[in-house]
């Protein structure tokens, strides 16, 4: 009897346990579901759906004239829904062998066969977010959408596109290191500098994860649409590029040379015309702008440098260019270092200015060490009144930093005047270089360097970039007056008579420094490395170009500026001058208003301003915002273009100003390719309208 009732406690201690333990998971259900029940609802959705990034399309950047140097060109990613709920099996089966076998003719990676069997493939693993092709483009795209079974879009045909972008360069290695790129999340060159112009502001694309791990958009109506950046006009000429680049490269490729650099800028404004960096791969042998040396290469310039040791020598008064220097036999003594002419003879007892135009070592070191031995500092801080020891403060990050020693400073020595003034214990980058020879050119008014002129958005001017000036007089008239008497008699009579034109005058100096290596000095195993510079401008008394040339390491027999780099300026500057500068003016005989074009479509008040202008009779039936119009002889016949709300406007005939503000306030997101009045557009005129549709428009 008592083992009975032992039993029947046990169990009623059992069913006692079980109800308390019923009632606490009931309890801690109830507590989730009132208490944290919004908690833990918000994070099942954050792991089934969330917010990704769309980017923007970055803004364009353009040369002066409007042709493209770098834009954004949209690729599209191909996904497809194979679920049964999206795609029945009657309508896949009835069209997997044709859409195969189109997605091989146009893509041509892979067979018919191949296609069909990796589709099944997916369709029997449900996969809803199936890869079919990255970085399709427009025209591909176009043609996809007409496919078997893509043809009923998404929600019955399976089909998802993504759209990104592709950075591209149409002129391809023309500035290319300045224009600039994106490596690793890190932009260079104008693309870094501008940044915040140029990316505009990132969109927002809802997805759902899905099986399989993979994450799909939910729908379009859930997206926060990406605002696009801005565009840069840059002062880049394009003619002048081309130019610029083609010429370096001869040269470069003839001496088999390590790389160089040239650089044209217009000389009343610093504005950049061109800059080409050109770098011998080692592995090909072809040359490529991999490193922008005009920018951020700071070293020894060599005898271009003679210029500032001349502008202080005159600026003090301590010398003047008729006084006699004697070269001796072309070596000289200093301390315990020997400074040699290029010429092994010497130039016996020439004037200061011989000595500058022969560009004689012995001559022009001692002229500087005998006026300022006894107050070197003097010496030092007028070139520090050229500013030569100050960055130029550039846009485009990693500009090299110049070197002008002070007196008593790290590295001085006894014979660190001498060699300072031609060229040597000093660092300039050649577009610092070319500033200064740029400054005397425009009479002692020294400017920034400049590569930007406007930031535009949507074709209208948001931000306009004025000239920049550094010192409106770094030396005295009559300084300037002298140094560019001897940068003209350097090509007239000196080392650079080999590039002297009776078609207009050039003024420079050359330079031909030897380049130390950090672990043999000037000296190698291979023998000396030499640096070829040439530096000036043209037309010399009335100045619109400067330009700079350096070469690295020519190899063979012949390395000095004269022969390596002078070439190559005149070759830009003969270019320049007949392409660009003196044509007279053509007289036009024909009659004004025949020139004018008969607007097609465009914003009607600008028609009518343009047409009063030339005193046009006009006849139009009502003052509409926009239209057309019709050239009769002296007559212009307005006409009426209306635009439907929600359905797409017809722009062809439009400028693109015109053209994207059209298409803007329709709700349409623009893209555009070319230059003048539209001619093509991708959605036809009249069709429906769906909040962030893309319009291509291709202007010629």
């Amino acid at each position: 009897m008592e083992y009975k009732n032992d039993i029947l406690l046990r169990i009623r201690l059992v069913y006692f346990a079980m109800a308390f333990f019923a009632l606490l998971i009931m309890g801690k259900v109830i507590y989730i579901q009132l208490i944290q029940g919004d908690h833990w609802k918000e994070q099942a959705r954050n792991t089934t759906m969330r917010y990704v990034s769309i980017d923007a399309a970055r803004g364009d950047i353009y040369a002066e004239d409007g042709r493209l140097l770098a834009t954004s060109v949209p690729v599209y990613e191909i996904r497809m829904d194979l679920s049964r709920q999206v795609i029945p099996d009657e309508l896949f089966f009835a069209g997997i062998d044709s859409l195969s076998l189109q997605l091989s003719r146009l893509f041509r990676d892979r067979t018919a066969a191949q296609y069909r069997s990796a589709l099944a493939r997916a369709r029997q693993n449900n996969e809803r977010y199936y890869l079919i092709k990255r970085n399709v483009s427009y025209n591909e795209l176009v043609e996809l959408r007409q496919f078997p079974i893509f043809r009923l879009g998404r929600y019955r045909g399976g089909l998802i596109v993504i759209e990104n972008t592709r950075r591209e360069m149409p002129y391809r290695t023309l500035a290319a290191r300045t224009i600039g790129y994106e490596r690793e999340g890190v932009y260079v060159g104008l693309e870094g500098a501008y940044r915040e112009y140029l990316e505009g502001r990132e969109g927002k694309r809802l997805m759902q994860r899905i099986s399989g791990g993979s994450w799909m958009p939910i729908n379009d109506q859930n997206e926060i649409q990406p605002q696009n950046g801005m565009d840069l006009i840059t002062t880049i000429n394009v003619h002048i590029q081309d130019i610029t680049h083609q010429a370096l490269l001869r040269q470069l490729q003839r001496f088999r040379a390590d790389y160089g650099t040239a650089i044209v800028m217009e000389v009343a404004t610093g504005k950049i015309k061109a800059i080409s960096n050109l770098m011998r791969n080692q592995l090909t042998n072809n040359y490529e702008e991999s490193y922008n040396y005009a920018i951020g290469h700071s070293a020894e310039p060599g005898s271009t440098f003679k210029l500032a040791s001349m502008m202080a020598a005159l600026e003090d008064g301590v010398v003047n260019l008729d006084d006699m220097v004697d070269t001796k036999d072309g070596r000289i003594a200093f301390y315990d270092r020997i400074m040699r002419d290029v010429n092994q003879e010497g130039h016996g007892v020439i004037t200061i200015r011989e000595a500058f135009e022969l560009s004689s070592n012995v001559g022009i070191s001692q002229i500087i060490h005998d006026a300022y031995k006894d107050r070197p500092q003097r010496f030092v801080d007028r070139l520090k009144q050229f500013h030569l020891n100050e960055p130029l403060g550039l846009e485009i990050s990693g500009e090299g930093q110049p070197v002008i020693r002070d007196v008593g400073s790290h590295g001085w020595s006894l014979v660190s005047l001498p060699w300072m003034s031609i060229g040597y214990e000093v660092a300039l980058t050649p577009l610092q270089t070319l500033t200064l020879y740029n400054t005397v050119a425009n009479n002692g008014r020294m400017m920034k360097p400049m590569f930007v002129s406007e930031v535009r958005q949507a074709g209208r001017t948001v931000k306009r970039f004025s000239p920049t000036v550094i010192n409106r007089s770094v030396a005295s008239n009559a300084t300037i007056r002298n140094v560019q008497e001897l940068l003209q008699g350097v090509v007239e009579n000196g080392t650079a008579k080999n590039i002297r034109t009776s078609a207009y005058s050039i003024a420079g100096k050359t330079g031909t420094a030897q380049v130390a290596q950090s672990a043999f000095g000037y000296q190698t195993p291979t023998g000396v490395n030499y640096q070829a510079s040439f530096a000036g401008y043209f037309p010399a008394e009335n100045p619109v170009y400067s330009c700079i040339v350096v070469i690295n390491n020519p190899r063979g027999w012949i390395y000095t500026g004269s022969q390596v780099s002078a070439p190559v300026f005149r070759e830009v500057a003969d270019k320049i001058f007949a392409a660009r500068m003196f044509i007279p003016e053509i007289e036009l005989y024909e009659p004004v208003m025949a020139s004018l074009p008969p607007f097609r479509s465009a914003y009607m008040d600008d028609v009518r301003t343009i047409y009063k202008a030339f005193n046009a009779q006009i006849i139009e039936e009502s003052k509409a915002s926009w239209g057309g119009a019709r050239l009769r002889g002296d007559t212009a016949e307005l006409h009426e273009r209306v635009f439907i709300e929600n359905l797409v406007p017809e722009v062809v005939g439009m400028g693109l100003r015109d053209a994207i503000y059209v298409l803007e306030n329709a709700g349409l997101r623009v893209r555009f390719t070319g230059r003048g009045v539209v001619r093509r557009q991708s959605m036809p005129p009249g069709v429906r309208i769906n909040p962030g549709n893309v319009i291509y428009i291709e202007l010629s």
